[in-house]
């Protein structure tokens, strides 16, 4: 008889490959299916199964049976995989269209708007150095790497409701420095 999905997750904890591959075998196309409805893209819906297993894979201690079902845990994590390829390849495709390469040459004067856009992020980095660590982390993650609270939270083996406190303390933090260097 075969293990049911939270025996089948909790062998998978435990680091028993065997059994992550029947979690995989189990889950595939389902998986597949909600990466496709996000990526709308066969190749892409691939990477993001692929991306997401390895993700939990790696994250595997990450899953708490308290917080719901495997299999709404695991298509959560594809999802956001699917996301987060559907955007980059967003932001490629935009990359690639010519006719917007012409226009965003900056103009002469536009100098003078980069180097203060360059002193802003300059000041902005040296103030999310000085934050916690915990809450420098998944700040940098969010928007540097652009990945979600669920995502955060596998990578750290952390819950996605304390990745969120962590960026909300750590927002505010910013906000009140940023408010006194314009003050």
């Amino acid at each position: 008889m075969a293990p049911g999905d939270e025996q089948l997750m909790a062998q998978v904890s435990a680091g028993d490959a065997a059994a992550f591959g029947d979690l995989y075998d189990r889950f595939r196309r389902r998986a597949y299916r909600a990466a496709r409805s996000v990526c709308r893209n066969d190749e892409r819906a691939e990477d993001a199964v692929q991306e997401a297993f390895l993700s939990i894979w790696r994250g595997r201690a990450g899953y708490v049976s308290e917080r719901g079902k495997v299999e709404a845990w695991l298509l959560a994590v594809v999802r956001y995989r699917a996301i987060a390829i559907a955007r980059r390849h967003r932001i490629h495709a935009t990359r690639q269209d010519g006719a917007d390469l012409i226009e965003s040459v900056p103009a002469p004067g536009d100098v003078v708007v980069q180097t203060v856009d360059r002193d802003e992020a300059l000041r902005l980095r040296s103030v999310i150095a000085r934050l916690p660590e915990a809450q420098r982390q998944v700040i940098t993650l969010a928007f540097y790497g652009q990945l979600t609270h669920a995502e955060i939270g596998t990578r750290l083996g952390l819950p996605a409701g304390t990745v969120k406190a962590r960026m909300r303390l750590g927002l505010q933090k910013l906000r009140g420095h940023v408010m006194r260097i314009h003050a």
